[in-house]
């Protein structure tokens, strides 16, 4: 689905009485939530688009991130695995809601055959949700945390 495409769905939607809806074409996901239809207490408090777990506005489309008032990136797992919060089950998570994370940090590990493989984060930020729960498994590329950009 190229970027045209999911323009026009987005302005379709904007002008409509719907409030969300989700597309399935093929291998593509396209979740769209409409600002006027959402209250201010919800997380996201803007117009978003998910496509292939990016994240568009409807005023200014990008390929990876929003530009709005802020920047949001998706982390993504570079593996197939099992994902963990914390280094064991005794011990405090890597990083939660809110912890300021630096290039380099390790943010949690991924299980793959018997081994586990530090994952470190490639972009400085705000952590401001976890997609995955503690101890389940992964696929290639499925988006793990975003993280508010402190550009």
């Amino acid at each position: 689905m190229d970027i045209n495409t999911i323009k026009s769905l987005i302005k379709l939607i904007s002008k409509s009485n719907i409030a969300e809806i989700k597309i399935q074409i093929e291998s593509t996901s396209i979740y769209i939530r409409n600002k006027t239809k959402i209250t201010k207490d919800e997380e996201f408090d803007k117009f978003f688009c998910s496509s292939n777990n990016r994240y568009y506005s409807k005023s200014d489309i990008s390929n990876d991130i929003i530009h709005k008032k802020n920047q949001y990136i998706t982390i993504k797992s570079p593996m197939i695995g099992t994902f963990y919060r914390r280094p064991n089950p005794n011990k405090d998570p890597f990083v939660k809601i809110g912890d300021i994370i630096k290039v380099g940090m390790k943010i949690c590990v991924i299980e793959a055959m018997k081994i586990f493989n530090d994952i470190e984060s490639e972009v400085n930020g705000k952590l401001i949700k976890i997609l995955v729960e503690d101890s389940t498994p992964v696929d290639y590329d499925q988006p793990l945390f975003i993280v508010e950009s402190n550009h």
